[in-house]
């Protein structure tokens, strides 16, 4: 038995946001968004009941939501969540997918790949203990992974007296530490309180003051429609299809995902790097035929010329070309726990769909990640360390910059020797 939405044919078509949960470690996470999927019906009865025996047989005062989000048994006996968990859930409204991550600073890279494709981030506050350095971390990560929607979610508002003045003091703190920042366009901040389901999913009749939509409401309306770069079209080939069956003899198509702009029919595009002129064909998928594709379609795309095109090539329109070279600057995070980034250190550079070599020419600094300071003088990076390095790659990368497309902008480094990525870099 479930008490959730019906299943509606046009589910496939809604619209998905993704969106990260960021809060240092006993903020209420995991009860905000067992909240949003108990208040908004999308839990199995069995789940509930569950969640409730285990409640009751650990002496909670409240059914504890928490248990819904928190899977794994050694985890919810310590009441923390430590890796990264995706979780679905759908209103008639939007399909969602929520990327939970742990708030504490040594899980810095769990963040980072978890926002890493989201389109909104909630950042969670305490209101008693208000805007502390975890919190400030959480917004630097947001903007360096260019999230360009932030919820500020003022929890356990129940606990501060419900209070109006509490809620505008901590605002105007966080207001003070992000307008450092480049890339949050949009930021709302919503008190709520997750235990009790104010301003969550229904509107708290305990702060009539607020005037502001639930949590919900707003997740479901935020427009996200300009964040995708529809303006530079980038289609990065992943694989040549060549069929060679009696049918489809002469078939030769070049199968990926649009990274940015829309492509059409009997557009005129250039095949990169070998900067060969052509014109699209058809664009085909599974279900036939399409008149355009845009971000993030998976398809695959015919031409009009036989060109000699293989994986990592990129077929490109308009007279906003990537950027093309082997000398890149990009800010990264470093991910491994048992190696440092050494100068001159070698790597694998997996960028879109090519592959290459690439060399550490410098390390510029490392940002202090709580106040925004940049350390000059220490020249290697530890695990879950953020700043800027110089690489040199083995051959030309066609790229643009992470603000411009976080596809296009983005890349991973690889130990060579051990096949461990190492990093995420995002080109300056």
């Amino acid at each position: 038995m479930s008490h959730e939405v019906p299943y509606d044919e046009g589910y496939l078509d809604m619209d998905l946001l993704r969106f990260t949960t960021a809060g240092s470690v006993d903020d209420g996470k995991s009860t905000l968004i067992g909240r949003l999927l108990y208040d908004s019906k999308n839990t199995f009865e069995d789940q509930i009941e569950a969640v409730e025996a285990t409640s009751k047989k650990r002496g909670d005062e409240h059914v504890n939501l928490a248990l819904l989000t928190d899977g794994l048994r050694a985890e919810r006996e310590q009441g923390i969540t430590i890796d990264v968990a995706y979780r679905y859930f759908a209103t008639p409204k939007r399909k969602f997918i929520i990327a939970d991550t742990p708030g504490h600073i040594q899980y810095t890279r769990n963040m980072v790949t978890g926002a890493s494709t989201a389109n909104l981030a909630i950042i969670l506050v305490d209101a008693r203990s208000g805007v502390i350095e975890q919190t400030c971390r959480h917004a630097f990560i947001a903007d360096l992974l260019r999230i360009r929607h932030v919820i500020l979610a003022v929890n356990k508002m129940d606990l501060a007296e419900y209070s109006e003045d509490r809620f505008n003091e901590i605002v105007d703190d966080f207001k003070k530490f992000a307008s450092r920042l480049n890339n949050i366009v949009d930021m709302t901040a919503i008190p709520i309180s997750a235990l009790h389901g104010d301003n969550v999913v229904e509107k708290s009749e305990n702060m009539d003051w607020y005037e502001g939509p639930s949590m919900l409401y707003h997740l479901e309306n935020v427009y996200i429609g300009s964040d995708q770069n529809h303006v530079d079209a980038r289609f990065p080939v992943q694989w040549v299809i060549r069929p060679h069956s009696d049918e489809h003899h002469d078939f030769r198509g070049y199968a990926g995902r649009v990274a940015g702009g829309v492509f059409k029919p009997g557009d005129e595009v250039t095949v990169q790097p070998s900067g060969f002129p052509t014109k699209i064909k058809a664009i085909d998928t599974f279900d036939g035929q399409l008149e355009e594709a845009f971000a993030p379609l998976s398809t695959t795309i015919t031409l009009e010329n036989e060109i000699d095109i293989s994986r990592g090539d990129m077929i490109v329109k308009g007279n906003n070309p990537p950027q093309k070279g082997q000398e890149i600057e990009a800010m990264i995070c470093w991910f491994s726990e048992d190696k440092q980034l050494q100068p001159r250190g070698k790597y694998y550079l997996r960028h879109t769909t090519k592959e290459v070599k690439a060399i550490v020419q410098e390390i510029r600094y490392k940002v202090n990640i709580n106040t925004l300071h940049k350390i000059e003088d220490d020249k290697t990076f530890s695990l879950n360390e953020i700043g800027r390095i110089s690489l040199r790659t083995s051959a030309p990368l066609l790229y643009d910059s992470y603000r411009r497309n976080r596809t296009t902008g983005s890349f991973i480094l690889i130990d060579a020797q051990t096949n461990e990525t190492v990093a995420a870099g995002m080109i300056v």
